[in-house]
């Protein structure tokens, strides 16, 4: 019968074994704490203290093994990844390197929460990830030019996905999805051919503008409250100024009054295929946006439309993004985007900043289609008698 080992002080061994390494003896921490292990009471802790012992007396095999001892106990374990990150690095396997830093990126909690000596080596981990990721994709895309691709187009989205440089938007809309249409954040201009007209109408349209701008009280706030709907504050928006509008057509209906004073602006959307639904759309506005204000990320209510710009007055300091694409206005140059993934809106500048926005059909739909589409939401406004209009 083999007699029961004798019991450790594992607490001693472990100091032992920390001042060995303090003191440049590698050899006998490796010694103590491989005591510690071999009584079966070792933490993370004792097996990464082994790693460092086995790197000092050159044994980065059996180091890497004590590394993995570590994170077999805790596989979260930061500087185990960080350690097991820095042998690969140095046995020249850059992906599993790679993988092993940016594993210690994204688990990390903020730098404040972390002891300080940890918190270094997290911010070299950062470091040696975003290397490797520059690396990684400047391999990629040397041997892919080599082989004749180009880097534009939607090969080139999905490149950037790929290698993180852009996250994924899609269709979100708050209150009716159409299933199989593309995810396109904006449109190629070159399916509007009808947007050349709206184009050359740009001074027209702006002179109409300016002079509805000089009568104060025509633009009204773009969201309002209402008393037949729940009260929802979007980020300071509702029921504010800052973000107004003045509509020629509003929820499907013309506004006569407002559509008189300007009438080269809807001669100008005449070849259109503005989105047309009793009691909702088409919606068409001059949109104004104050100095200062913001227009937060937020998502449309159907996909079955398109919402198109017209810029008329941009100062700088202006900007919109959809999902990965940020843009700025330019007087005088449209474009069409899908409104039911991400976007928002700014102006950082000194002046206001106005457009002409209005909503189209989906080119994808078929007409048939635009015709089931428009009777089911006029079928849903006739259930209880309510209005079912939305914002543009």
């Amino acid at each position: 019968m083999t007699a029961p080992r004798p019991p450790i002080d594992a607490r001693a061994l472990v100091q032992q074994a920390i001042e060995g390494l303090r003191r440049g003896d590698p050899a006998a921490a490796r010694d103590r704490f491989q005591q510690v292990i071999d009584a079966g009471v070792a933490d993370a802790s004792v097996w990464l203290g082994l790693a460092l012992a086995l790197r000092g007396v050159g044994d980065k095999p059996a180091s890497l093994v004590a590394i993995d001892g570590a994170l077999a106990l805790e596989p979260r374990n930061l500087r185990a990844r960080v350690m097991k990150a820095d042998h690969f690095a140095e046995a020249g396997d850059a992906r599993a390197a790679s993988a092993f830093y940016a594993a210690v990126v994204r688990a990390a909690p903020p730098p404040e929460q972390l002891p300080p000596d940890l918190r270094g080596e997290v911010a070299r981990a950062q470091v040696m990830s975003q290397r490797y990721a520059a690396d990684y994709e400047a391999f990629l895309r040397e041997r892919l030019t080599g082989l004749g691709f180009a880097d534009d187009g939607r090969f080139a989205q999905s490149l950037d996905l790929m290698l993180g440089k852009k996250q994924i938007y899609l269709q979100q809309p708050k209150h009716f999805y159409f299933p199989e249409l593309p995810q396109i954040q904006f449109y190629d201009r070159a399916m509007f051919p009808w947007m050349d007209a709206l184009e050359a109408a740009t001074d027209a349209i702006r002179a109409e503008l300016l002079e509805v701008m000089k009568d104060h009280a025509a633009f009204t706030p773009y969201l309002e409250s209402r008393a037949d709907r729940p009260f929802q504050d979007v980020h300071g928006m509702l029921d504010n100024s800052d973000w107004s509008a003045f509509y020629l057509w509003r929820n499907g209906t013309l506004v006569a009054e407002n559509a008189a004073r300007c009438p080269a602006t809807l001669a100008a959307l005449e070849g259109a295929p503005l989105a047309s639904i009793k009691g909702r759309t088409p919606s068409v506005l001059f949109s104004l946006l104050r100095p200062g204000a913001a227009i937060p990320p937020h998502h449309g209510f159907v996909n079955t439309r398109l919402i198109c710009h017209l810029p008329l007055i941009v100062p700088d300091g202006c900007g919109f993004r959809v999902g990965n694409d940020t843009r700025p206005w330019r007087e005088g140059q449209a474009w069409a985007f899908d409104d039911t993934i991400e976007h928002e809106a700014w102006n950082r500048g000194a002046e206001t900043r106005v457009i002409l926005l209005f909503d189209i059909w989906r080119p994808e739909l078929t007409g048939e289609e635009r015709a089931q589409v428009a009777a089911m939401f006029e079928a849903i406004d006739a259930y209880g008698g309510g209005g079912g209009e939305w914002s543009v």
